[in-house]
C-alpha cells in the first residue's frame, strides 16, 4: 500500500499538476534562531490525524525555499513585511516533501534561513564564493536556525520531542551534516539526519570527518553537476572508519536536485528512479527509529 502511494505521488508530479492544486498551503510560524538575534519564518505541514506526531525539520538548498517563478524580487521575509515569497510561493519540491511527511503522520517544519536576513531570492548555481552568502552560510549560521527549529518543535504539545529528524537538500544537506557535527556525542538533539546531494568539501563542512553518534544517510547522484558525490563518499568512509553510523546511496544517472518534480529534472530517467527510491528510503529510515 505504501509503495503504491509513493508511485501515485510520482505520477502526480510527472503530470506537472500546479503546486496550488496538488498541495495544501502550510501554516506560517515564527521562532527564534539559536543565534539569539534572528526571528525565523517557517512553514508547518501538519497531519490531518490526531497527534502527537514525530517531527521533520526540512532545510532548503541554496536557492531558498521559494519557487523560482516568484522569488526574483524577494528580499526580506518577516512577521512585519509583505512579500510574494510566502507559504503559497514555496517550491514544488518542498511542498511535495512537506505533504509527503504530513500524510504519513509526521509534522514537517520548513525554516527559511534566507528571507529573515533579506535574501529570500536565494542564490544561483556556482555562487559559493559570493560574499553575499557569508551571513547565511551552512557552517556557522544555518545550523543555529536548525537548532532553533528543534527547540521550537519540542515546545509544541502535539510533537513527540524525542523523535525529531533532520532532512536537508544541497546547501541544506551540508547544514544538516554540520548540525550533526556540532552535536557530536551529545545524547539529546535530532534523532537522525537525511542529506540529499550535500556539498562535502572544506567550504561546506565543519570537518573532513563527521563525528556523530546518530544515524545519517546520504542520498547522492552519480551525475551531480554541482557537488562531488565522490567527495561525499570519501567523507562518509572516513566517518564510518571512525565509528560513525553513515549510510550512502549513490543513484546511477541521477543529477543534482534529482527529486525536483519539475518536468526538466524528471525527464532524466536516473532522476525518476532516484526520486521514487529516495521517498521510500526516507520514510523507512525514520520509521525504523521508532523506539
Amino acid at each position: 500500500m505504501a509503495n503504491r502511494s509513493i508511485q501515485l505521488v510520482v505520477l502526480l508530479m510527472l503530470a506537472m499538476l500546479p503546486a496550488r492544486t496538488a498541495f495544501a498551503t502550510p501554516d506560517t510560524v515564527f521562532f527564534p534562531s539559536a543565534d539569539g538575534a534572528t526571528e525565523i519564518v517557517a512553514y508547518l505541514f501538519k497531519p490531518q490525524t490526531p497527534g502527537p506526531y514525530p517531527g521533520i525539520v526540512m532545510l532548503h538548498g541554496r536557492g531558498g525555499p521559494y519557487s523560482a517563478n516568484v522569488n526574483k524580487g524577494c528580499t526580506l521575509v518577516s512577521r512585519t513585511s509583505s512579500s510574494v515569497c510566502n507559504a503559497s510561493g514555496l517550491s514544488k519540491r518542498y511542498m511535495m516533501w512537506g505533504q509527503y511527511w504530513a500524510e504519513r503522520g509526521y509534522i514537517a517544519l520548513l525554516p527559511d534561513s534566507f528571507g529573515p536576513r533579506g535574501k529570500a531570492r536565494g542564490f544561483g548555481r556556482f555562487t559559493h564564493d559570493d560574499p553575499d552568502r557569508a551571513d547565511v552560510n551552512e557552517k556557522t549560521v544555518r545550523p543555529l536556525d536548525a537548532e532553533g527549529a528543534l527547540s521550537w518543535l519540542r515546545s509544541q504539545r502535539d510533537v513527540v520531542s524525542n523523535r525529531i529528524f533532520l532532512e536537508g537538500w544541497s546547501n541544506g544537506g551540508s547544514t544538516a551534516l554540520n548540525v550533526m557535527q556540532r552535536r557530536g556525542a551529545k545524547t539529546s538533539g535530532y534523532r537522525a539526519a537525511l542529506a540529499l546531494y550535500p556539498g562535502c568539501g572544506p567550504k561546506a563542512l565543519l570537518a573532513p570527518t563527521l563525528a556523530t553518534s546518530v544515524p545519517v544517510t546520504l542520498l547522492l547522484g552519480s551525475d551531480d553537476e554541482e557537488v562531488s558525490a565522490a567527495r561525499c563518499q570519501d567523507m562518509a568512509q572516513r566517518s564510518i572508519t571512525a565509528g560513525g553510523k553513515i549510510d550512502v546511496v549513490l543513484y546511477p544517472g541521477a543529477t543534482h536536485g534529482f527529486d525536483d518534480p519539475g518536468r526538466r529534472r524528471q525527464s532524466i530517467p536516473g532522476n525518476r528512479s532516484a526520486l521514487e527510491d529516495a521517498m521510500k528510503r526516507a520514510i523507512a529510515f525514520v520509521e525504523r527509529l521508532k523506539n
